[in-house]
């Protein structure tokens, strides 16, 4: 039974798949894939931007195919970009319309149902609980429907994606397990060892939510599960409705990157609110720099029993000022700025600035005496993994008085971070940590993209008090802070803006989104704490956008519903008013401030 080691990068052996002419799992590289927002009905531009992506670099693409029209259509987008010489296998993208699912298995290669809206309840209007009797017997509805569309894909040789969704899980899951990580894998299990009783193997899986902690969590739930049963299918990663621009990006390299720095996942998707052809570079990078740890020499050092893989516990620490215990993680500099948010602290010189002006000393481990002779409240002590000897290791474990700055030194940064804090818990120390990473980028997306996938892996085990995120390029020291700031963020341990829960919009967007999320940033980015959600269509709306305060949701064309959490409380706005309508709803939940 395959288990990851958290100091040495082994990929998880998954099983093959065939995606028309791609191949995923096994011995192949990670596919990078992407997602096009064009009408699926229009083939011209569909064909067009279809071609885009693949010169972008992208292995697979998928089409949005709501109804059987677009199932159609779908054959004739794949069947021009065949006669344009591109053998770039496509995915049909499918959500209620289980009939369009079979028709899209004879057209395309591969095919992505939701198991969490495949079928509809049996229940109705129903919402007692559900008997045992009536559980099984809507899997018997499962099954009846599920398996003759496995047996056309067996005779077309198409592959499907089982993807499941945060907030879309079926009534029946709802009831049983409510909107939780447990819910959205017995749902994938299900429709897996269908799967695997019809002796159908071309099968990929996804497991997806806004919540990177939640994602990541899931996922490795699911791989834990599959293990159990001797299950092997390959894994589609992806943090959906993550959004544009520096959040977008964190928010994916922060989910992806802790996975594929476990071992896990064959092919990934970047999801932004942008053109869908600048989804795939960023994918790539994360790919490579991730993919690098694998040639790198193994840390030894023991898991700790107290850690768990499968949910959120954050290390616990105690309080040393403002650094540890309760406190939320803290972001120190290494040069003073104009800073849209302030930074906790200022490294320079040797010397930590508070923001209230208090400096305090920061030593090295040759300096341990001086350390503990000096008289003070708050002392700074720099070193990495290697320097934890037994008498350095009673110094953490006796004083109060000392904040640990980690540095690592080794080709795999993660696996020196991870081989530290499990060392720590091992040893009951409760020592506050600011987790050290340096880079020398030039390029802000390399920066965004590496620091969050080595930070990110960090705080989504649940440990790091603060981050001193450090950058030898020519990125500015505002930018850098800045990205610091968005990492703790995107790991939801440290708000200090609000978050745009966006989707990365496809052929069922009802309005321009990356305009609309423009509009909505500049009259609602001030709003420290709040979540919004921006979201094309219904199908993605309500669920996918599940943790939001407030929801702006396409109705149909030039209409918009809006939402405070996932209560639609006004239908059908006019989009040109829908933007001051937002604002007007927030201000009556008592949320606005100028």
């Amino acid at each position: 039974m395959w288990k990851v080691n958290p100091f040495k990068y082994g990929r998880r052996p998954a099983s093959n798949v065939h995606v028309g002419q791609v191949e995923l799992g096994g011995e192949q590289p990670v596919r990078v894939q992407s997602m096009a927002n064009t009408d699926t009905n229009d083939i011209e531009n569909s064909v067009a931007q279809c071609i885009r992506i693949v010169e972008a670099g992208a292995d697979i693409v998928r089409f949005t195919t709501q109804g059987i029209r677009e199932a159609e259509s779908a054959k004739l987008i794949h069947d021009a970009i065949r006669e344009k010489g591109y053998n770039t296998p496509l995915v049909a993208d499918i959500h209620f319309n289980a009939n369009a699912a079979d028709v899209a298995a004879r057209n395309v290669e591969k095919v992505r149902i939701n198991p969490g809206n495949y079928i509809p309840s049996t229940k109705g209007s129903d919402k007692s609980d559900y008997t045992e009797e009536e559980f099984n017997r809507e899997l018997g509805k499962i099954k009846a429907r599920f398996v003759p569309f496995l047996n056309i894909c067996k005779e077309n040789k198409t592959a499907i994606r089982i993807g499941v969704n945060h907030g879309s899980l079926s009534e029946r899951m709802m009831n049983k397990y409510g909107d939780t990580p447990q819910g959205m894998v017995a749902s994938c299990m299900e429709f897996l060892r269908i799967c695997r009783d019809e002796n159908f193997h071309d099968v990929v899986i996804s497991m997806k939510t806004s919540n990177t902690v939640m994602m990541v969590q899931t996922v490795r739930l699911l791989v834990d599960e599959m293990e159990k049963e001797d299950l092997h299918y390959p894994l589609h990663l992806g943090v959906t409705e993550a959004g544009d621009g520096e959040d977008g990006r964190i928010k994916s390299a922060f989910g992806i990157g802790a996975l594929l720095y476990d071992g896990i996942g064959d092919t990934i998707r970047v999801s932004l609110s942008e053109e869908p052809e600048a989804e795939v570079p960023v994918a790539r990078l994360l790919v490579e720099y991730t993919g690098d740890r694998a040639d790198k020499n193994g840390i030894h050092a023991t898991e700790s029993p107290a850690f768990s893989r499968y949910e959120y516990n954050r290390r616990k620490t105690h309080a040393v000022g403002n650094i540890g215990g309760e406190n939320v993680p803290i972001v120190v500099a290494t040069r003073d700025g104009g800073f849209t948010t302030i930074p906790d602290y200022l490294l320079t010189d040797g010397k930590m600035q508070a923001s209230n002006g208090e400096i305090y000393t920061v030593y090295t481990t040759n300096e341990l005496q001086a350390l503990l002779s000096e008289n003070a409240e708050m002392k700074f002590l720099q070193l990495s993994y290697d320097d934890l000897t037994p008498e350095l290791m009673g110094v953490l474990c006796g004083t109060k008085d000392v904040v640990v700055i980690l540095r690592t030194k080794h080709a795999d940064r993660v696996g020196e971070y991870r081989a530290f804090f499990h060392t720590l818990l091992n040893a009951g120390c409760t020592v506050p940590v600011i987790v050290s990473g340096q880079y020398a980028e030039d390029n802000l997306q390399y920066l965004q993209i590496k620091a969050a996938a080595d930070f990110g892996t960090v705080f989504v085990d649940g440990f790091g008090d603060g981050i001193l995120l450090e950058n030898n390029g020519s990125i500015s020291i505002e930018a850098v802070v800045s990205v610091a700031f968005g990492i703790l963020q995107a790991g939801r341990v440290r708000i200090t803006k609000t978050e745009y829960v966006s989707c990365p919009s496809c052929g069922r967007t009802m309005f321009n989104l990356q305009t609309v999320i423009a509009r909505i940033k500049a009259r609602t980015s001030h709003l420290k704490g709040l979540k919004i959600g921006i979201m094309g269509c219904i199908v993605n709306g309500p669920g996918e956008m599940a943790d939001a305060d407030y929801g702006y949701v396409g109705a149909g064309r030039g209409k918009v519903s809006l939402y405070k959490k996932k209560e639609c409380v006004e239908r059908n706005i006019p989009e040109d008013e829908a933007v001051d309508k937002l604002i007007g709803l927030i201000k009556s939940y008592g949320d606005w401030h100028e």
